[in-house]
Formats: C-alpha cells, sequence, structure tokens
C-alpha cells in the first residue's frame, strides 16, 4: 500500500527539488523501473506481462467495443502477429500509422506533429527498442504530466481481432512503434476508452512540458500566417480542428474534410506566385493517413498548373496519404482554430534569444478556504490562491508593435481521478492585478477590499471549461499579483500555474509565509476565583489520586464546556478525549494531573470563545470560509497548502466544522508546533524511526 497522500506530497515536492520528475531523470510511473524490470526478465528468460496495465478488457475500457467485439479480442505480442516484427522501419514519418477504432484522433495529429521534431521525439519514444537483441517483451516511453515527465513501462501483448491490430497501427506491417506509444498513452489516460475525445493540445503538451497557445480561427490575428511561419521554424508543434457536425460521428463533408476531427500542421510556405500574384499555403495532415480537402490547391486541383515547375515540384505531391496543402483563406473558413505548442514562445515576436524564464508553481482550490470563484463573487474571491509578481524591467527588443508580449501565464487543471473520461473539469481563468505603491508593504494575502478597489489589467477573455487557458499579455516594470480561479466559488481541485517572462521577473506565492504554526502564549489568568472554580472542577470529575483520563475528560468537557450547547452539537468524542490526553500528558500517564488539566482547560474555554464569535449566524458549526477567520483569530499563522489540508481533515462531509472539532484541531496545531521548535536544529528535525514512532503513536 502506498504511503499517504500527504506523505506522497512531501516525497513528491523533495523529489522535485532534487531533480526527479526533470526529462534527464523522470518519474516511474506507477513505480515501475524499466531497467530493474527488464533485468529480471533477462535473468529468468520470461517475457514481460505488465500487470498495472494487463492484457485483458480493464486496459481497453467500458464502451468502446460492443460485448460481441470484445470477446473476439485476443492480446498478441507482435512476433504472433507477423514475423520478423521491428520497432521502427525506416525512420519515424507521419505517414507510418494510421487511426484504428478508438477516436484519438487528436492524440494521433500530435504525434503526426512530433514526427517533424526529432529532438522532441527523441524525449518521448527512446529510439534503441528492438525486437531483436535483448528482447524480453518489455518496452517504455516517456511522457510529461501534469509539471513532471513520467517514464512509462508497457508489455508488447496488443488488442487484436483475427490477428489484426484494432486500433492505431503502422502501414509497414512489420513496424510497431505507433502501437506501442498509443498504448503507453492509454496506459498513462486509464485504458484505450478513456483516449477518445480530446484536443492536440493537451498530447502536445504531454509530448513537450512546453506551453500552448491556441487561436480561434473566427478571431485570428491579421499576422497569423507570419506567426504559424515562424511557429513551424521554431521546432513547435502545430494542430488544428474542423467545427463539429450535426452528430458526434466523423462524417466526411463534400468538400474532402472530416467534421469534428483534428489536424496536424505540417507546413507552411515562403508564399509562391499563382499567375504573378502571391498565395498563402499551410499544408495539413489527416490522421487517418487518408482523406483529403478537394478545394483549391488540394492534390489534383488545377490551381497547381498556375504556379512554375520548381515550385509545384517542391510543394505537390499527389498521393492518398491524407496530407493537403489550402489557402489561409480556406483554412480560417472550414477549420475552427489553431493550436501552437512550444518550449518557449518564440514565434510571437520573432526575434527570439531565448530569453523566456519559466517557472512552475503547483496549487489547489480547495471548497470554503481556497476556492473563492471568480469576480462575480466579490466576498470570497481574494481567497482564491495569489501568486505576486515583480517585474524588473523591460525587455529591450520589445517594441510597441504587434509581439510585444513580454509575459506568458498557463493554467492547467490536474486531474483527481485516474481515469481520463471521469476527470471533471471546471471553468477556469487568470486576472493579473497590478500591485500600486499604497498596497506594496503588504504582507500575506490581499483581501477583499484591495480587488473591490481594483480592476485587473489584464484577464483571460472568458473562463473557460478546458484543461488549459492561457492569458498573453504585456505588463511594465513593477508588482503584480495573479490570481488563478475557478467560475464558481467552493470547487475543489488542483492545478498548475506556469509563468514564462522574457523579462527579468521574481514569482512567490502571496501566502502567508511559512507553514509553521505560530500561537501565541495564553496569557495566564491571575483571577483567584476563577484558578479556584478550575480546581472544584477538576475535583468534582477526577479519581483518588486526584487525575483524570479521557473518559473523565469527555464527561467534563460534554457536561461543563458544552453547557447549554448540547442540541448544537454531538459532543466531544472518546476519540478526540484521548487525543487530548495524550497532548497534555507531560509525564506520560495517559491521565492529567491538576496542573495540566488547568492547562487545558484555559486553552479550549479560549477556543470556544473564538469559536462562538467567529459563529456569526448562530448555527452552532464553522463553514470552511468562516474557519478561516476562526483559525487567524486565534493566532495561527498558516500558508494556504496547510489551510487546505486542515479544510479537508476536520470538514467532513457537510463541509462544517463543529466546536469539538475546532477545539481538537487548533488543540493539535498548537502541541505539534512546540514539540517541532523542541526538537528543531537549524530549522529541521531529525528523528530515529522509533523516535518517530513514540510521537505519532501517542498524540
Amino acid at each position: 500500500m502506498p504511503p499517504p497522500g500527504v506523505c506522497m506530497s512531501i516525497m513528491q515536492e523533495r523529489n522535485k527539488q532534487e531533480g526527479v520528475g526533470s526529462l534527464a531523470n523522470p518519474e516511474k510511473h506507477s513505480n515501475q523501473d524499466f531497467q530493474q524490470l527488464k533485468q529480471y526478465c533477462l535473468a529468468r528468460g520470461v517475457r514481460y506481462i505488465d500487470e498495472m496495465f494487463p492484457p485483458d478488457h480493464n486496459s481497453i475500457g467500458d464502451g468502446l467495443l460492443s460485448s460481441d467485439f470484445m470477446s473476439r479480442v485476443v492480446w498478441l505480442r507482435p512476433a504472433k502477429i507477423i514475423q520478423n516484427p521491428d520497432f521502427i522501419v525506416d525512420g519515424l514519418s507521419r505517414f507510418d500509422f494510421g487511426q484504428g477504432m478508438v477516436e484519438d484522433c487528436w492524440f494521433l495529429a500530435s504525434i503526426g506533429a512530433l514526427t517533424f521534431q526529432k529532438d522532441i521525439l527523441e524525449q518521448v519514444v527512446p529510439l534503441n527498442q528492438t525486437f531483436k537483441e535483448d528482447y524480453c517483451g518489455i518496452f517504455h516511453f516517456r511522457f510529461w504530466r501534469f509539471g513532471r515527465w513520467v517514464d512509462v513501462v508497457i508489455d508488447d501483448k496488443l488488442p487484436t481481432v483475427d490477428g489484426n491490430l484494432i486500433f492505431v497501427h503502422s502501414k509497414t506491417p512489420n513496424e510497431f512503434w505507433p502501437a506501442l506509444l498509443e498504448k503507453a498513452y492509454a496506459k498513462v489516460c486509464g485504458s484505450y476508452a478513456d483516449m477518445n475525445l480530446g484536443t492536440p493540445s493537451e498530447a502536445m503538451m504531454d509530448f513537450t512540458g512546453g506551453v500552448h497557445i491556441t487561436f480561434k480561427l473566427t478571431d485570428a490575428p491579421s499576422n497569423l500566417w507570419d506567426l504559424l511561419f515562424r511557429a513551424v521554424q521554431s521546432k513547435s508543434l502545430i494542430g488544428c480542428g474542423t467545427p463539429q457536425g450535426e452528430t458526434s460521428a466523423n462524417t466526411v463533408a463534400p468538400n474532402g474534410l472530416v467534421r469534428g476531427h483534428a489536424y496536424t500542421v505540417t507546413g507552411v510556405n515562403k508564399q509562391i506566385l499563382s499567375q504573378g500574384r502571391p498565395v498563402n499555403l499551410i499544408r495539413l495532415f489527416n490522421p487517418w493517413g487518408r482523406g483529403e480537402w478537394k478545394g483549391d490547391w488540394s492534390d489534383k486541383s488545377s490551381m497547381w498548373q498556375t504556379v512554375s515547375p520548381n515550385d509545384r515540384k517542391m510543394c505537390l505531391s499527389v498521393k492518398e496519404d491524407g496530407e493537403f496543402w489550402m489557402t489561409m483563406e480556406d483554412f480560417c473558413k472550414h477549420f475552427t482554430d489553431v493550436t501552437i505548442c512550444c518550449m518557449r514562445p518564440d514565434f510571437l515576436d520573432g526575434n527570439s534569444k531565448g530569453l523566456w524564464t519559466h517557472s512552475i508553481h503547483d496549487g489547489r482550490w480547495v471548497a470554503g478556504t481556497t476556492a473563492g470563484g471568480c469576480m462575480n463573487f466579490p466576498n470570497s474571491f481574494w481567497t482564491n490562491p495569489q501568486y505576486r509578481v515583480k517585474i524588473e524591467g523591460l525587455d529591450r527588443d520589445c517594441s510597441e508593435t504587434q509581439g510585444d508580449n513580454n509575459m506568458l501565464v498557463s493554467l492547467m487543471q490536474k486531474p483527481d481521478k485516474r481515469n481520463r473520461r471521469l476527470v471533471k473539469s471546471l471553468y477556469i481563468g487568470i486576472n493579473i492585478f497590478e500591485v500600486r505603491s499604497q498596497f506594496k508593504g503588504q504582507r500575506g494575502k490581499f483581501p477583499a477590499d484591495f480587488f473591490n478597489t481594483n480592476v485587473p489589467v489584464a484577464q483571460t477573455k472568458n473562463v473557460l471549461n478546458v484543461r488549459t487557458v492561457v492569458l498573453l499579455s504585456r505588463l511594465k516594470p513593477g508588482e503584480y499579483l495573479i490570481v488563478p480561479s475557478s467560475f464558481n466559488p467552493n470547487e475543489t481541485a488542483s492545478f498548475i500555474l506556469s509563468i514564462l517572462s522574457k523579462v527579468e521577473t521574481q514569482v512567490h506565492e502571496n501566502s502567508n509565509d511559512q507553514d509553521i504554526v505560530e500561537i501565541p502564549k495564553l496569557m495566564p489568568t491571575h483571577n483567584r476565583a476563577d484558578m479556584d472554580n478550575k480546581q472544584t472542577l477538576f475535583r468534582q470529575y477526577s479519581d483518588q489520586f486526584e487525575e483524570v483520563d479521557a473518559e473523565q475528560l469527555q464527561r467534563i468537557l460534554n457536561e461543563t464546556l458544552l453547557q447549554g450547547y448540547a442540541k448544537k452539537t454531538q459532543g466531544f468524542s472518546l476519540e478526540s478525549c484521548r487525543s487530548m490526553v495524550a497532548l497534555m500528558d507531560t509525564s506520560i500517564t495517559g491521565k492529567l494531573n491538576s496542573a495540566e488539566f488547568q492547562h487545558l482547560w484555559r486553552k479550549v474555554t479560549v477556543y470556544k470563545d473564538i469559536f462562538l464569535r467567529s459563529d456569526v449566524n448562530r448555527s452552532g458549526m464553522l463553514s470552511l470560509s468562516q474557519l478561516r477567520n476562526a483559525v487567524t483569530a486565534s493566532g495561527v499563522r498558516l500558508s494556504d497548502s496547510l489551510l487546505n489540508l486542515i479544510a479537508l481533515r476536520y470538514g467532513g462531509s457537510s463541509g462544517n466544522i463543529s466546536l469539538e472539532s475546532f477545539i481538537s484541531l487548533v488543540l493539535r496545531m498548537d502541541r505539534m508546533a512546540k514539540i517541532f521548535r523542541q526538537l528543531n536544529q537549524g530549522g529541521a528535525i531529525s528523528l530515529r524511526d522509533n523516535e518517530w514512532m513514540y510521537i505519532t503513536m501517542y498524540a
């Protein structure tokens, strides 16, 4: 069983700092080590079978194949399909493959783009794999998945019917890199069925770890052809899509284009002369490997007779291979959007010197604490995660003409489900605010008043239900606040915020400065009568040794502290009282003496008072938004990430926190912070395993 999620988060963050998850040192998907598994199989003379993505119907997934067809599926290794299988035959090309029974044209269109960029392709597809030397039925591929590179191991058993591959297949019968690459991506998506439907930007980002910019062709920039031409030159992956037809089926229009289909942009010419007039042409590829445009400049169009023989020879290839040319005007008319994916958006101004810097930040919206919704919700918008950016100076090469954007912010949702089709995407957007001089001394999160009196200097045009939204802007030197948000408040989700800047920039999350809890010491009471009352109360419930155990503490709290409040709460559980005793028990007897009890009682009465003051609607419960105020009033300084964990741990299914839960959580924070302060050396603690268990098992 894997360690608890909070432990895994700490481990992943530490691994990230040590370079794990980088392209040079990818994370092992499903904790599978390719080299170790291969050596194990070679040493024992066996063929590898992947237990994490087994050759059965679960890996195909539900709803993709009919039950009759599914019953005919047989998983075969390539050597059982054809003699002398090979991983790659005569290099990798967009013409190598054809789509199968999965509607993953978006993925295959992205592979088509990938084949043009050899350096990027070799990041994804290790080329030294073979069916000959040291073959044992195991292969691996690399993808960038939500902030980190992962190495994905698969076996080479492929689903077939009557000996034929049913999903992507190579046009060269003994070539298998396309089918194995698709299987590896199906594994990270959850199943083959989970690859149904998508956008090229998703796969292209998973191939590069870069950013993408999508242009809607109904509102295309006037210099789109120049942008595409520069993007082709700058090692970008480019995909596009056609509008949906009357149904979701991929029907073919009379002009030869497939409706609701993804295509690859494979070329942009430098203009050719047709009867003395310059023409801008764009070349596209259908991942079906067949089916082409029938209009002007198609393979058999008479327009090719109007150009020079040299241009015709250079551009025209009359083959039924799915690739064709068309004018930019027809492209904008018959396609809906075009997406450019790149490591750096150098193509925007065509004056790149590799000056873009890139920072990535993991974040989370949690209902009631940091899921504030969009600006339509002014009372909660401020609770969203905030990122403070300081721009030191303008890029010298930026002009006031087209291409003067110096900041790109990308917001990507992270899935909370293993299976891609089960992921619930939110409507998300980005707002950027300028931090003017009167606010530059602000520490911690900017309050609601700031957003009520300031308007964004840049924002996404619309809040979109997509995996990733991108905001391009030009920001002058100064300080800014970037606020990513979902449309509605109280929607829990994780995200990655990427900030690319062509100017010198400093970025940090604008939460409280640290996760360590700081609770001020409660002032001791000098009221003699109050001290006598506590002592009397203690003696009323204590045993003959003047001590109280968890059961006695439960009676005291429920009968005395909750007096007049019983109808609004179920009372302190025995388990929570055991925890309180353990936290306050300095003598490790399992009981509290008089001094320990009075110390505890002083704390819980203060926390009760804070709870009652924070419960403004007198419901007897704190909403998660009220929790933030109550925790702050308790003197606790927390980062958003720790506040999110508290809400998830103590909020329950209702999202509300009871008085006893609030007292328990604040007391735990107080005592655990004190343990850290007592044990830390240089801001960190080092514990032997028995010491760690000693603390955690009695707390």
